[in-house]
């Protein structure tokens, strides 16, 4: 989330051009690229996971091309047949890096009885349910908080009375 909000700032409030809209695209498509690749090895098995450079390469150009488009379509697609067009893309892409970034992958597996290392199911739920509950609290705080259209339209208008 960070590296795509990264993006998105880069591409929104950076100098507006072609510069940017690479920048975003390589940043947010690199860091998508590292997730993807930090979770694979993050697996824990009995056994060793390696992968093919080229193709690893060739999933971090799709994702780096996938976030520049994103990030284009984002500033210059207007209407809901662009708007389809571009998603059909985006999804295209997304999946292709995907199963770039999965045929990129060799694991080969020591059979083992040992028990693998790792978190309980919850030492994985309960930070992520506060996470998520924050988030969502957060949220709905700031919609409760804010003015509506009438209230708003009430401050512009005592704004607007003359100063005796």
């Amino acid at each position: 989330m960070v590296v795509v909000g990264a993006g998105v700032f880069t591409v929104g409030y950076g100098p507006p051009g072609l510069r940017s809209l690479l920048l975003g695209g390589l940043g947010t498509g690199v860091g998508v690229a590292a997730m993807h690749y930090l979770g694979m090895v993050a697996m824990r098995l009995h056994g060793h996971v390696a992968f093919d450079p080229g193709l690893v390469a060739l999933s971090v150009v799709i994702a780096a091309g996938a976030a520049t488009a994103a990030l284009w379509a984002a500033l210059t697609v207007r209407g809901t047949m662009g708007a389809v067009l571009a998603s059909l893309v985006m999804g295209l892409a997304v999946s292709s890096m995907h199963y770039t970034g999965m045929a990129a992958v060799r694991i080969e597996l020591t059979p083992g009885r040992a028990p693998l290392a790792g978190v309980t199911a919850m030492e994985f739920v309960f930070p992520l349910t506060v996470a998520l509950g924050s988030f969502l609290f957060l949220t709905a705080a700031f919609v409760a908080l804010s003015p509506t259209a009438r209230e708003r339209a009430a401050a512009a208008s005592v704004d607007s009375l003359p100063e005796h």
